[in-house]
Formats: structure tokens, C-alpha cells, sequence
């Protein structure tokens, strides 16, 4: 039975792959970081039978303490060994730049970014020694194009993948696959939980209003099923010779599309217009 750890379980695409990666016989170390809302899931897994194919792990990607706990609680039930990780875990926060606190900044990025890099490390010796495993960050369509309001998350999905492109140039020796997911947008809880930070006496505040107002419709409008992205996070863990970077959904595949083939300018510019935004200049 192959064995993959995956980050953020309790809602969204992380929960939602844990079913099928259970339903294809992967044993699934669903990890979160309050284990209190595993109830969900562990329902959904109890009705179709697959409760046994999964182990519940507490992870809070922002404490390296946690991250060694669960590093080790997972290996030594597998015997040292794993054949994957998803990295799915993710949060946001939305506003002008000169008004995010900075302690939501640091979270994003600890978050998105930083505890990537620090569950990564913990495992790549296993992956290593046993020179297999792949490693599946499941960035966004944000990681393509800047996007507005969105500054904090969209640095940490480019960050992420910088990182991503040059890991794979080092583990590649020892057999380790290195996978980007791009979803666009989808129908999962992490723009409900996002914080808007648009302060009564901020200069920026009605550009906030009306850009949350226009995603708010594009959301309702263009989100997509989820199950499109746990399929290809499952493909990218399964299929033998896996691609580097996989786009999911309409606005990924045009945003990775435009880039580098359309101006920056003008990438910008069509997107206040689409979300309304106005344009002093």
C-alpha cells in the first residue's frame, strides 16, 4: 500500500483528495492543524469503508516542533519510508499592502512558504535513502500573474515555485519527482476564511470594497468543481513519468498562457477593467 503524507486535510482540496487517494489503496497520512476538525472527513471516509486507509496527524505548519512530531509519528509507523507528500495547506489575506498587519503577513508567508520548506527538509533524507518520492506543492493560479489585493499570497505562491524549480534540480539525482498543481478558482473554504483587511480610515478602502465586492461575483460566477484538482494532485502522486507543473481550470490555463507572451501592462489593465476597478492614470 504507498503511503503519502498530505497538509490541510479538514476542508477543500486536501480533504477531498485524502477520499480518493484512500479509494485508489494509498494509506494517507491527513494531517491538520487542529485535529478537532477532522470530524468531516473522518465521516466521509467512515461511510464509504475507508476509515482504515487513513491516519490522522496534528501539523501546524508555522511551529517547527509540530512539523518534527508529525514527521516522526508518520515514519515510524510506516517503517521510515513514504512515497509522497502533498502540500496543500494554505491561507490568505486580502488588502492594500500599506494596511495588512504584519503579523497576517508572517503568517501567510510562514505558512505557504516557510513550512513548505521545513516539512520538505524532514523528509527528503527518507525519500533519499530510498531514492524515490515525490513532492506535489499545489500553488495557484496567482503563482502566474500578480493579482490585486492579493500581494501577501500571490508573493508566497512565486516564492513557492522558484523554490520548486530549483529544488528539482537537486533531488533529481536520487530519483525524487518535484510537481506544481495550478489550480484557478475553485469551490473550497480558504476565500471564506481569507480576513479582508480594509480599515475605516484607510486611503485605499473603497479600491477594497469594490475589489472584494467583484471577486465575491467572480467567485459565485467561475469557481469550479474541487474534485478537478484532488483528480490531477492524485494523477501527478500516480502516473509514471510526471510533468513539472500542471494547470487545472480555464483561468490557470489563460494566465499560463498570457505570460511572457502579453504584457505585464496590459495583463494589468484587463484585469481592473474585468473586476472594476478604477483607473486613475
Amino acid at each position: 500500500m504507498p503511503t503519502v503524507l498530505i497538509t490541510g486535510t479538514s476542508t477543500g482540496f486536501g480533504h477531498l483528495t485524502t477520499e480518493l487517494l484512500a479509494s485508489r489503496g494509498w494509506h494517507v497520512f491527513a494531517t491538520m492543524r487542529d485535529l478537532a476538525k477532522k470530524d468531516s472527513l473522518e465521516r466521509a471516509l467512515r461511510d464509504k469503508g475507508l476509515l482504515d486507509r487513513v491516519t490522522f496527524e496534528r501539523l501546524d505548519l508555522t511551529d517547527q516542533s509540530s512539523i518534527d512530531a508529525a514527521v516522526k509519528s508518520t515514519l515510524d509507523q510506516t517503517g521510515n519510508t513514504l512515497d509522497g507528500v502533498v502540500h496543500n495547506a494554505g491561507v490568505a489575506v486580502v488588502g492594500a499592502l500599506e494596511d495588512l498587519p504584519e503579523a497576517e503577513i508572517r503568517r501567510v508567508m510562514e505558512t505557504n512558504f516557510f513550512g513548505v520548506l521545513a516539512l520538505t527538509r524532514g523528509l527528503l533524507p527518507v525519500f533519499r535513502a530510498q531514492k524515490h518520492g515525490r513532492i506535489v506543492l499545489v500553488s495557484s493560479q496567482s503563482a502566474l500573474s500578480g493579482q490585486p489585493g492579493n500581494s501577501m499570497y500571490a508573493a508566497s505562491k512565486w516564492a513557492l515555485e522558484g523554490w520548486a524549480e530549483s529544488l528539482a534540480y537537486e533531488v533529481d539525482p536520487f530519483g525524487i519527482d518535484v510537481i506544481v498543481i495550478e489550480p484557478g478558482p475553485y469551490r473550497t473554504e480558504i476565500w471564506n476564511n481569507t480576513i479582508w483587511v480594509e480599515p475605516q480610515n484607510s486611503l485605499y478602502r473603497s479600491w477594497v470594497r469594490t475589489l472584494h465586492q467583484s471577486v465575491d461575483w467572480h467567485k459565485a460566477k467561475m469557481s469550479r468543481d474541487p474534485q478537478e484538482v484532488a483528480a490531477a494532485i492524485v494523477n501527478a502522486l500516480e502516473t509514471p513519468r510526471p510533468r513539472f507543473r500542471y494547470q487545472v481550470g480555464f483561468f490557470a490555463h489563460l494566465d499560463y498562457f498570457l505570460r511572457g507572451r502579453v504584457p505585464t501592462w496590459l495583463i494589468r489593465r484587463g484585469t481592473a477593467r474585468y473586476l472594476g476597478l478604477p483607473r486613475t492614470r
